[in-house]
């Protein structure tokens, strides 16, 4: 079970993993590596994921520049892969934006 405390020592660029593809996907979303960072400064993990492959990941829900932004990530060996971030859209997300709506 993650721990904010443990992303929040490695949310700097040097320590972080980001694929081609989800640097893609950041442009498109218009979320840059340091709004990336500044959500897991500010953040909480509202989900965990522990039987995800190739490690345990999580959903950290943060802010940077007053938006919010969900973060999946994972650590291995002193290293923060980040898998995704995205906006959070309201019609799947409750008003705190850390709660999945039923469907």
């Amino acid at each position: 079970m993650y721990l904010i405390e443990q992303f929040r020592a490695l949310a700097v660029p040097s320590s972080m993993v980001i694929t081609q593809h989800s640097r893609k996907r950041f442009a498109e979303r218009g979320i840059k590596i340091q709004d990336v960072c500044q959500a897991i400064q500010t953040g909480r993990v509202i989900e965990q994921y522990p039987n995800d492959y190739p490690f345990p990941s999580c959903l950290i829900l943060g802010y940077s520049e007053e938006k919010a932004i969900h973060v999946c990530a994972s650590i291995e060996d002193g290293i923060m892969y980040i898998i995704t971030a995205y906006i959070p859209d309201p019609s799947k997300w409750e008003a705190d934006l850390a709660t999945r709506k039923e469907k």
